[in-house]
């Protein structure tokens, strides 16, 4: 519509216009009683979460209705005394109903509600008192609704905010209660509520995972089933509490795979969310087995490396007593003959298939195993210096050494 056609409010109208709205909500304030009633039970009507609530706790709700209420009345009364209070209400009705789980949807309803019930409280007080004022009315309706709009987007930020805060609660309790669970420092005490909290089965079947390298923020787990995880950034790690169900710890590990540069241990599958600390352990046991390149290992598939691992001072003593000669070797030599050792072992004792794998022949390999229990005086055919050559070299894996030198010459 063209600007010259537009007619500004009078300021006589307009006075006369506030007057009139200020003389209809005074009687409003000895209607409260009733209002909140009928706003009451127009929530309980309309609103699920609100019907809930009323039956739960009446009495709570319909005093937050009527505080409501009483203090949009008396904003509508004297604004520059009762505005900063009515928007605070506002604003802790949001937040309120934030706490309680409420959808913001019905919380706006709820005021937009109160708005539309406060305006008809007015219609009738001047209609039926003042019908000369009605005409009036049309230039209240504006100002009432945007009064009510403002208050909606009060209840709606307030809202917002404490949702945030809340949730920004709720999960780092979770992270808290996860890393306390993996660290084995939760009472028993407290356990039924973190198995609430995080909504796993206090008695349930469990296996942890540590992933470590390339993509272990991306571990991903096969269909149903559920996880809570925690990242360790000091340590490099992530580390998840996976309920098993009738799944067991090998066939999440193949579940798993495996991921150029990505690294991950499994546990031995546990019972009880009481022993997830130390199956976080034994993870961490098979996550230091696990080479550098990137590979999946479970802990029960290698249990005599564990050993080793879980005991590093004694397995750098076993590899210096059981390997010394022959890691004093020159580089090259020394990588020939382990590698040689750790193919025959690999292949179950066949030096066929040994050779096979190493690219040479039957006989080579042969003097290779020669020299090697030569320089170890351990013998090959002795069950009990097979045991201490299979932990040493395992050991001797764990710390891997860099190797130079010129190369390889066969023997």
């Amino acid at each position: 519509m063209p600007a010259h056609l537009v007619r500004p409010r009078p300021r006589a109208q307009a006075a006369d216009a506030v007057a009139v709205l200020r003389r209809a909500a005074r009687p409003l304030l000895d209607q409260l009683p009733a209002l909140t009633d009928r706003l009451t039970w127009q929530l309980y009507e309309q609103e699920p979460a609100y019907r809930a609530a009323i039956d739960a706790e009446p009495g709570v709700v319909r005093e937050e209705i009527q505080r409501s209420l009483r203090h949009s009345v008396a904003s509508l009364l004297d604004p520059a005394r009762h505005r900063d209070a009515a928007r605070a209400c506002s604003a802790r009705i949001g937040a309120d109903r934030a706490a309680h789980g409420f959808p913001l949807d019905a919380v706006s309803h709820a005021f937009r509600l109160g708005g539309a019930l406060v305006w008809q409280a007015l219609v009738d007080e001047v209609t039926l008192r003042h019908p000369e004022d009605a005409h009036l009315l049309v230039h209240l309706a504006v100002d009432v609704w945007n009064f009510v709009d403002e208050h909606c987007t009060h209840v709606a930020d307030s809202y917002r905010r404490a949702e945030r805060e809340l949730t920004w609660r709720r999960e780092n309790r979770r992270r808290i209660l996860t890393a306390a669970l993996l660290d084995g420092a939760l009472r028993i005490a407290d356990l039924p509520d973190a198995a609430t909290a995080l909504d796993l089965p206090e008695r349930g079947r469990y296996a942890v995972v540590v992933a470590a390298g390339t993509g272990r923020d991306r571990t991903e787990l096969p269909a149903g089933l559920r996880a809570v995880w925690h990242t360790v950034p000091d340590a490099g790690t992530r580390r998840g509490v996976v309920l098993l169900g009738d799944l067991d710890a090998a066939r999440l590990a193949a579940a798993l795979g495996e991921r150029p540069g990505r690294r991950l241990g499994v546990s031995p599958a546990v019972e009880g969310l009481a022993a997830v600390g130390g199956a976080r352990r034994l993870a961490e046991t098979a996550l230091r087995i696990c080479p550098a390149g990137g590979g999946t290992v479970l802990l029960d598939e290698q249990l005599p490396a564990a050993l080793v691992a879980a005991a590093p001072a004694l397995g750098r003593l076993l590899t210096d007593r059981v390997l010394g000669p022959l890691l004093a070797l020159p580089p090259a030599d020394r990588t020939l003959l382990l590698d040689t050792l750790t193919a025959w072992l690999d292949c179950d004792g066949s030096a066929q298939r040994a050779a096979a794998r190493l690219y040479c022949h039957r006989n080579t390999v042969l003097n290779r195993l020669r020299r090697c229990e030569q320089l170890t005086g351990r013998s090959l055919a002795r069950p009990a210096d097979l045991v201490e050559l299979g932990l040493a070299l395992s050991a001797y894996r764990l710390e891997p050494r860099p190797v130079t030198g010129p190369a390889p010459s066969s023997p």
